[in-house]
């Protein structure tokens, strides 16, 4: 072979060692917090102050990822979550936020926990252009894709969820009189919106009392016999978990025994009806979307068995009794599925790409029936329940998956 030949050859091996490195290359794609070898992820939640019951979900969040590293990470990249406590609290959210964003530089944040926390830091993470992901939440908003398109929540929402349980109380309680205790801030407003708008047209007649506390305050026993000395036969308890404790508490103490229904975001039987007192739980009803881990029919399904081993391994601490570790399990398979569905692609564009092209998933620790899906314009990743009764120790389910889809934007 000719020099020139010779020299063509090498050329041309150069030229394709080139472009195959360029491939390489292209096909790798990353923003702040996405390296070779890790993904950063940012998480606030209260791990003091009155909603300190929730902190057990950053826990068992934190615990799955080690779990997930362990077993090699996502696509042979180790995550490395970053979780701050806020109290409650949105200045503190957003202190804490600006520090994941700016200094930490993670990837996205992730299961921020709490209506006036995660509005508090919303417009935020949009100018930003960081996806906040899976909120901690059901406030309808999170589904708003066209004014927030990079915020996009989890849960069934709450307008939604009061919805059902105005149905239920319509079509099961005579002459209903209904007295209401909320907290005052957007997710109380949300559910009691969702709540009037199930009840239609009378719903001014048929609400005869509400009551609203301060995240802040001590208790509720002043607004609990406010309520009662109404006359009403209904109760809908919109409270966060010590506060849904100290409500049932205080019902049975002033003997008021209304058909009480109460929001899911308080529905743990370790963190609300155990410390409330079983016995004074009673007939109360709620809407679930979560295997409730105290649940008899559960203790040989294949979701409980693997997610109590995880537990006793990464969180040996958890309660076992606390429906927030089987949603912080929930919640982190779903992360983990858009991570792997983002391949070597993990710019924030591509993050919120995947998480709102999600079809027909089944998620562990979720009721079969109840899945996943999302779109471009559809930011609602769970829209159906199954209603509860609590009888016992635990959660009774009754009825069908009463399905929500489209819900509004």
């Amino acid at each position: 072979m000719s020099r020139y030949g010779i020299r063509m050859l090498y050329g041309a091996t150069a030229l394709s060692l080139c472009l195959y490195a360029s491939t390489v290359s292209a096909q790798k794609k990353y923003d702040d917090g996405a390296t070779d070898t890790e993904i950063k992820i940012g998480h606030t939640n209260p791990y003091s102050g009155n909603a300190s019951a929730y902190g057990t979900i950053g826990k068992a969040i934190d615990a799955f990822f080690r779990m997930v590293n362990e077993n090699g990470g996502i696509s042979g990249r180790k995550i490395t979550f970053i979780s701050y406590d806020d109290g409650y609290s949105p200045p503190k959210t957003v202190e804490m936020v600006r520090k994941l964003v700016e200094e930490d530089k993670v990837l996205f944040v992730f299961n921020t926990l709490g209506t006036p926390p995660n509005t508090a830091i919303q417009k935020y993470l949009n100018q930003k252009q960081v996806p906040q992901l899976f909120v901690a939440t059901g406030a309808s908003k999170w589904g708003h894709y066209k004014e927030n398109p990079w915020t996009i929540g989890f849960q069934p929402d709450y307008v939604t969820e009061a919805n059902i349980y105005a149905r239920h109380i319509l079509q099961t309680v005579k002459d209903p009189k209904i007295a209401i205790l909320m907290q005052n801030d957007d997710y109380g407003k949300d559910y009691y919106d969702g709540f009037k708008q199930g009840l239609g047209k009378d719903a001014s007649k048929l609400i005869v009392s509400r009551a609203t506390y301060e995240v802040t305050d001590p208790t509720i026993d002043s607004q609990m016999i406010q309520l009662k000395n109404s006359g009403a036969n209904v109760f809908f308890n919109i409270t966060t978990p010590k506060f849904a404790a100290q409500a049932i508490k205080k019902a049975a103490e002033i003997d008021w025994k209304p058909a009480h229904y109460l929001n899911n975001v308080s529905a743990s039987v370790g963190s609300v009806m155990k410390p409330a007192g079983f016995e004074h739980g009673q007939g109360i009803i709620t809407a679930a979307y979560l295997k409730d881990p105290t649940d008899p029919q559960y203790v040989k399904d294949k979701d409980f068995l693997e997610w109590k081993a995880f537990m006793q391994k990464y969180y040996p601490t958890g309660d076992l009794n606390d429906a927030s570790n089987a949603y912080g399990y929930a919640v982190s398979s779903l992360v983990q599925i858009v991570l792997k569905q983002c391949g070597d692609d993990l710019t924030r564009a591509n993050i919120m790409r995947q998480a709102t092209n999600l079809k027909d998933i089944q998620l562990p620790m979720v009721i079969e029936g109840i899945k996943v899906n999302t779109s471009p314009t559809d930011y609602y990743p769970l829209q159906a329940v199954r209603l509860a009764r609590f009888k016992g120790q635990t959660w009774e389910l009754f009825g069908n998956v009463i399905a929500h889809e489209g819900a509004s934007n």
